[in-house]
Formats: C-alpha cells, sequence, structure tokens
C-alpha cells in the first residue's frame, strides 16, 4: 500500500492544471499551481532523477502563489531534448526557451533544488534569461568528484556507465533497481520520523526512475557531477536566496558559505537536522524563508512574534503534520 503523502491535504486546497509545450521539437510538460495573483509567479526545476512531485510539498505550503513546475526533459512526462545534448548547456537553453514560451506578463522568480540550482544558475549566467529573485533549495555549491564524498561519486559514475554500456534489458534493470534507488533513499533522508522516513521511500520508488532512456539518464547524471552553481554566481545579478542543510551529504555547509560570498547579492539560510531532502523533510519551513524572501519588507529568517526558527523542530509545522 502507498503511504499517503503529509501534504496531501494542504496540496488538495491548491487548483493545478496540467499543460504541455513543444520545446524545439521535443514535449515539455508541466502543471501550474494556484493562478496568476499579485504574488510573484514562481517557475521551479527539479532534481536530477526525479520530476515535478518532488517540489510538491513545498508548493502544498505557498497558497497564493502562482507556481509553474515542468519535468526537466527526459524525465517524468516530458520528451527528451532533441536539438542538444542533456548537459548543462542544453538544460540551459531549454529553460530559456520554456519560460518565454509561457510569455508571461513579468519575468517570474527562478527556484532550483540541487540539479536544478545549476540549471538554473547556468540558464541566467549562460543566456539572455531574466528573473527579479532565485531561490536555490539544496545548491550545488562545489564541484560533486571534489566533495568530501567524491569516492562515492565516482563510484555513482561507474553504475551509470555500467547502466549505459550493458545490453538494453540489463542496463534497464540496473538503473532502475528498486534495491539501489532504496539504498540512495535511506541515505539521503535524515528524518527521525518513521512515517515520513516511509513516504519519502515510496516517493522514490515511484519517481526516480521515470527517464526516458538510458542516454539521457548518463547525460544527465554527467552534467550534475561536471559542473556547480560556483561556476555561474558571479554573473547572477539577481537577488538570490540559497536554503541549504546543515546535514547534506551532497554538498557541506562550509562551501555553502563560500558559494553565497560569490554572488553579487545574496543570503545563505541553513536548515537545521536536515540532508538533500529539505523538499520532503522541511518544506514548511522552506516555504516560510521563501515567502518572507518574495514579499517586500520582510528579510529571510524575520519572523513574528512567537513564531521558532528554521530548524527549530518543536514548533515546525511539519512536525505536527508527520507526527503519528
Amino acid at each position: 500500500m502507498t503511504p499517503k503523502s503529509p501534504y496531501s491535504a494542504l496540496l488538495g486546497r491548491i487548483p493545478v492544471t496540467k499543460h504541455s509545450v513543444s520545446i524545439g521539437g521535443s514535449r515539455t510538460t508541466w502543471w501550474e499551481y494556484g493562478t496568476p495573483s499579485d504574488q510573484p509567479t514562481l517557475v521551479l526545476v527539479h532534481g536530477f532523477r526525479g520530476d515535478h512531485h518532488g517540489l510538491e510539498p513545498v508548493v502544498a505550503h505557498l497558497p497564493g502563489f502562482h507556481m509553474i513546475s515542468p519535468d526537466l526533459p527526459g524525465f517524468g512526462e516530458s520528451e527528451p531534448l532533441r536539438l542538444s545534448h542533456h548537459d548543462i548547456d542544453g538544460y540551459a537553453g531549454w529553460l530559456h526557451r520554456f519560460v518565454d514560451a509561457l510569455e508571461l506578463d513579468t519575468p517570474p522568480v527562478l527556484l532550483g533544488h540541487s540539479f536544478g540550482s545549476i540549471i538554473v544558475s547556468a540558464a541566467l549566467a549562460r543566456t539572455t534569461l531574466t528573473t527579479p529573485q532565485v531561490v536555490l533549495v539544496n545548491p550545488i555549491a562545489a564541484p560533486a568528484l571534489a566533495g568530501p564524498r567524491g569516492i562515492l561519486t565516482r563510484l555513482a559514475v561507474l553504475y551509470y556507465k555500467m547502466g549505459a554500456i550493458l545490453p538494453e534489458r540489463l542496463g534497464f534493470g540496473l538503473l532502475r533497481n528498486r534495491i539501489i534507488v532504496r539504498i540512495m533513499s535511506i541515505t539521503m533522508a535524515k528524518t527521525r520520523s518513521t512515517s515520513l522516513r516511509r513516504w519519502i521511500h515510496s516517493e522514490h520508488d515511484r519517481y526516480f526512475s521515470a527517464f526516458s532512456d538510458r542516454s539521457v539518464v548518463l547525460e544527465a547524471f554527467t552534467a550534475s557531477v561536471s559542473s556547480d552553481v560556483s561556476e555561474f554566481a558571479t554573473s547572477i545579478d539577481a537577488r538570490t536566496l540559497l536554503i541549504a542543510a546543515d546535514r547534506d551529504d551532497i554538498t557541506p555547509v562550509s562551501a555553502q558559505h563560500a558559494l553565497v560570498d560569490l554572488f553579487p547579492d545574496a543570503t545563505l539560510e541553513v536548515l537545521s537536522d536536515v540532508g538533500h531532502l529539505i523538499h520532503y523533510e522541511l518544506p514548511a519551513q522552506a516555504a516560510s524563508l521563501i515567502k518572507q524572501f518574495l514579499v517586500p519588507g520582510r528579510q529571510p529568517g524575520e519572523r513574528p512574534a512567537g513564531k521558532a526558527a528554521a530548524g527549530e523542530s518543536p514548533a515546525d509545522a511539519d512536525s505536527d503534520e508527520i507526527a503519528r
């Protein structure tokens, strides 16, 4: 039995519409949450091997905002890129064309999680895409191959290469192996809530293998470990919010502090006792920081009287939702 999302009730209050658009001859499928209003429109870019479902817990905590969340080309319900490889330049160019195709009245706020943080940053640095504000959740702040888990990253490189060169049936079987997916999920999840961990594993079982073919996933993985946000930060003039985690196995906090100093105008918020799955484990805290960042007159970290700081679990709305 599939565990029920602890955020389903909140998400159910937000209207959602499914759309698709042709970008460079391939179909991009995207979901629209909410309707245009006086609040900013956000375009959300998910991480590697996921799809739009991964950011829905954050969406659930942002009622009143207009949000657009596509599946990356080659993942979920979006077709692979036809005019370029699934590398950083390919995805950056796609994001630029996708936002143009939306024909919004004003440039949207761009939000990227993990690999999505690299794509958003590259698109702003290497194309003419513009945005008033940027939000990067679990940003990839330093090269994965040079990080504290560089050896594990190299093993992952070997894993994806084997998945690509083996005969098709064996390759797909390796890349979609449920045991390996579960090991990845267990490694990333830091929550002590049994029910939340069960749901996170279920989400990865359902959506972590929704890629179109082996070449796409290998190209995208290679891109995800070959670049990082620090390459593009100095070229991003828009106000930027970095939401990082103190237990992130992919990027250490020290690298996040170094990254924020590279941006012309950026703020770093570090959430406590969470790793690379902020969007699953602490979406209410992430959404609160996002709202404070986007709403004029309030800054990240500024809270109404009586509210707990980010990382203080006793008063965290997420803890109330999943404590059972």
